[in-house]
C-alpha cells in the first residue's frame, strides 16, 4: 500500500467541513437534552425514549438517500450536470416515498411504548415528541438530498453553514415550545419535537437557497427545471441506498440494545457502558467525515475513469484512517480518567468507565477501517456487500460473543459491561476485514486491473 501525500490533504480538506458539521448536529442532541433536563426528570426520561423510536427510524430512511454522494460524484467527475440535476430531482422524489413510509410507521409508535415500562406522564411526553417532530422528517430528507449533492460535487462546506444556522434556530426554538413563552403554550420535552421539526425545514429552505445563488454549485442551471419522476433512477437509489441504510439500522439497534440487557447489572454498570458510548458517539464523528471525504474522491476520480488514481486513492485512504484513529485512541487512552470525570462524580462510575474507555481505544482502529471501507464501496457505487457484512459481524459475530462473554459463564467469568466491548471490537474487527477485502476484490476486476 502507498501513501500519497497530496491525496491525503485533498481528503482532509473535503472531512473536516463535514466533521464540523456532524458535531454541530450532535450539539443539537446536547442542547435539547439539557433544556429538557432543566424541566424535569420525566422530560429528560421521556425526551431519551423518543429519541431511542425516532432516531433508528430517521437514521435507516437517511441511509437510502446516502447513495447519491456517490452517484453525484461519480457524475460530478464525469462532468455530467444533466445526470446531476436529474439525480438531485429523483432524489426528492424518494424523499417523499420514504417520509410517506416513515410517517406510516411511526403511526403504530404507540405499540412499542406499550411495551416499555414507564409512568404514563412519561408516555405522554415522548408521544408528544414524536408526534411533532415527524412533521419535520420529509424537510430532513430534502436538505439531505442537497447536501448529498453539494457533497458529490466536492463541496463540504456548506454543510458547516447550515448546520450553524440550525443550531442557532434550535436554542431559541427549544426555549419557547418548551417553556411557552410569547403567548405560546408550554409543551416540555414535546416541545423539543417542534423545535427540531422547525430546524429540519430551516435547514432544508437555507441549503437550497445557498445553492441556488452558489456559482460553484451551478444552482441556477440545477433549479432551472423540474425533471419528472423516473422509476428506474428510483429504484436504482434505492437499491445502492437499502443496504447502508441496513447498515445504521443494525449499528444504532446494536448500540441501543446493550443498555437493555445489562440494566438489570444495576445503575452502576449502566452508567459507566453509556459514558464510553457517548465518548465512542462523537470520536465516531472523525472516521464517519472521514468516509465521507473517501466517498466524494472515489466517485469523483471514478467518473473520471483513473483507475490508477482510484487505487492510489484507496491505499492513501486506508493509511490515513489507520494513522488518524492510533491517534484517537492514545489520546482517549491518556485522558480515560479525566473524560469518566467529566461525566460522574461517583468513583464507580468513573472507574469503570476509564475501564471501558481502555475497551474503546481498541475499537478506534477497526472501526476507522471499517467505515473508510464503506466510503470506499459508497464512491465505487458498490453497496451490496455492505448490509451483510455489518449484520454478521455486528450481530452474529459481535454481539453474541458480547453476550456470551458479559452475561454468561460459557467461556469466562460474566464480565459484565465489558463483555460487550470486547464483543464489538471482535465484531469490527471482522467487519473491518471483510470490507477491506471486498474493496481489494472491488479494485482486481476491470477496469480497475488495466490501471
Amino acid at each position: 500500500m502507498t501513501f500519497n501525500v497530496f491525496e491525503a490533504r485533498f481528503i482532509l480538506r473535503l472531512a473536516i467541513p463535514v466533521f464540523i458539521a456532524q458535531v454541530t448536529m450532535i450539539l443539537m442532541g446536547v442542547v435539547d437534552t439539557v433544556m429538557a433536563g432543566q424541566v424535569s426528570a420525566y422530560d429528560l426520561a421521556a425526551l431519551a425514549i423518543a429519541l431511542g423510536i425516532w432516531n433508528p427510524v430517521l437514521l435507516t430512511l437517511l441511509g437510502v438517500l446516502l447513495a447519491l454522494t456517490g452517484m453525484v460524484a461519480q457524475n460530478f467527475g464525469a462532468k455530467k450536470l444533466f445526470a446531476i440535476r436529474h439525480d438531485m430531482y429523483q432524489g426528492f422524489y424518494l424523499a417523499l416515498v420514504l417520509a410517506a413510509l416513515g410517517l406510516a410507521l411511526i403511526y403504530f409508535v404507540d405499540i412499542p411504548l406499550s411495551y416499555i415500562k414507564m409512568e404514563p406522564e412519561v408516555a405522554g411526553l415522548a408521544l408528544g415528541y414524536i408526534s411533532y417532530v415527524k412533521w419535520g422528517l420529509l424537510g430532513f430528507l430534502i436538505y439531505n438530498v442537497l447536501r448529498c449533492v453539494c457533497e458529490g460535487m466536492a463541496y463540504t462546506k456548506p454543510a458547516v453553514y447550515i448546520a450553524a444556522i440550525g443550531l442557532a434556530i434550535n436554542i431559541p426554538a427549544n426555549y419557547i415550545f418548551i417553556h411557552g413563552k410569547f403567548g405560546i403554550d408550554a409543551y416540555g420535552s414535546a416541545g423539543c419535537g417542534i423545535a427540531t421539526a422547525i430546524v429540519y425545514w430551516s435547514m432544508a429552505f437555507s441549503l437550497f437557497i445557498y445553492m441556488l445563488y452558489s456559482k460553484r454549485l451551478k444552482g441556477r442551471f440545477l433549479f432551472s427545471r423540474a425533471i419528472k419522476p423516473h422509476f428506474a433512477t428510483q429504484l436504482t437509489i434505492t437499491k445502492l441506498g437499502t443496504p447502508i441504510a441496513l447498515a445504521h439500522f443494525f449499528e444504532v439497534t446494536l448500540f441501543a440494545c446493550i443498555p437493555l440487557f445489562i440494566a438489570p447489572l444495576g445503575a452502576i454498570a449502566v452508567s459507566g457502558h453509556q459514558v464510553a458510548a457517548s465518548v465512542s458517539t462523537v470520536l465516531f464523528m472523525i472516521p464517519l467525515s472521514l468516509a465521507l471525504a473517501i466517498c466524494i474522491r472515489v466517485g469523483n476520480l471514478t467518473g473520471q475513469k483513473n483507475y490508477a488514481a482510484v487505487k492510489n486513492t484507496v491505499s492513501t485512504s486506508l493509511l490515513l484512517a489507520l494513522m488518524i484513529s492510533t491517534l484517537v485512541a492514545l489520546i482517549t487512552f491518556l485522558s480515560r480518567s479525566v473524560i469518566g470525570s467529566v461525566y460522574s462524580d461517583n468513583s464507580e462510575v468513573i472507574a469503570l468507565a476509564s475501564a471501558i474507555l481502555i475497551l474503546a481505544c481498541f475499537y478506534q482502529v477497526p472501526d476507522a477501517l471499517q467505515v473508510a471501507a464503506t466510503g470506499i464501496l459508497r464512491g465505487l457505487k458498490y453497496t451490496a456487500p455492505i448490509s451483510y457484512i455489518t449484520f454478521i459481524s455486528y450481530w452474529l459475530i459481535g454481539f453474541s460473543l458480547g453476550y456470551v462473554l458479559a452475561l454468561t459463564d460459557l467461556i469466562v467469568e460474566p464480565m459484565g459491561p465489558e463483555g460487550f466491548w470486547l464483543g464489538i471490537i471482535v465484531g469490527l474487527s471482522t467487519a473491518a476485514v471483510l470490507l477491506i477485502y471486498t474493496v481489494r476484490k472491488r479494485l482486481a476486476n476491470a477496469p480497475f486491473n488495466n490501471a
